[in-house]
């Protein structure tokens, strides 16, 4: 059953209002009809079981059943820092990560970025990409919706990282499988993650660089380079399984 979010304040007296987009959606794409139970989420990690009582003046009215267990969130807050792809690709991206269990999704502009954004296509994009975040969490069935940050400059990227605990940066001339496994497995639930992701042409050894410096851990991801795509859903897929599973060896510790 798809989730639908609303705001704290539409919720009163075991009662929900529902207005804008989401009513049309449920009322003329999923059809619903009143007496149709839904899961409402605040936002705030509290989901209820509602059922639907009646669709008026272009909005919908909910009686609340009872407040449910939301157990969607990952353990650890993870903050996807992405480097800025070309095209389209960061709707898949963000998508994609917030399936996946992402908390935050951070755009910044390395230096072999292609994508160049002025501050009025930049916030533009933002609410696109937060839209889409919205989108994702409803069907997904996530207790918030990620927020997609403002686009930064990578040394705003790795200030904004400075207060997470453990901030991993893949890297394609990164070697040793075996350490990139310890980094992972001494990561436990509680902690706040970052991951930076580079762009197509990847991160400059100038950046890695500045990125140890801040604090971040160089990792490999394997032998094969990934696409930017690519990179950062196999990263959150592997701290995803690692956090949820209470896994001590992800990987084989053999180089």
């Amino acid at each position: 059953m798809q989730n639908f979010f609303v705001e704290p304040s539409q919720i009163r007296d075991n009662k929900i209002f529902m207005e804008g987009k989401d009513v049309n959606h449920i009322k003329n794409v999923l059809r619903m009809k009143p007496g149709e139970d839904i899961r409402i989420t605040d936002g705030n990690g509290s989901l209820y079981l509602c059922c639907i009582e009646k669709y008026e003046n272009g909005g919908a009215f909910l009686d609340i059943i009872k407040e449910i267990s939301a157990d969607t969130e990952l353990p650890s807050r993870i903050f996807l820092f992405q480097g800025l792809p070309k095209g389209d690709k960061m709707e898949w991206i963000v998508q994609k990560a917030v399936e996946l269990g992402a908390y935050s999704i951070v755009p910044f502009a390395a230096k072999r970025s292609v994508a160049k954004l002025d501050e009025k296509k930049a916030e533009k994009k933002q609410s696109r990409w937060q839209s889409i975040a919205r989108g994702a969490a409803e069907q997904s069935g996530r207790g918030i919706i990620p927020e997609v940050k403002r686009v930064m400059s990578f040394a705003e990227a790795l200030k904004t990282a400075g207060d997470l605990d453990v901030v991993l940066i893949p890297y394609e001339l990164e070697e040793g499988m075996a350490e990139t496994a310890r980094v992972i497995d001494g990561i436990r639930p509680g902690q706040s993650i970052g991951v930076f992701i580079g762009p197509e042409g990847g991160f400059e050894e100038e950046e890695i660089a500045r990125a140890r410096e801040a604090g971040a851990v160089p990792i490999t991801l394997g032998r094969r380079i990934l696409r930017t795509e690519t990179a950062g859903l196999t990263a959150l897929s592997v701290l995803m399984y690692h956090l949820e599973s209470g896994a001590h060896s992800l990987i084989e510790r053999k180089e």
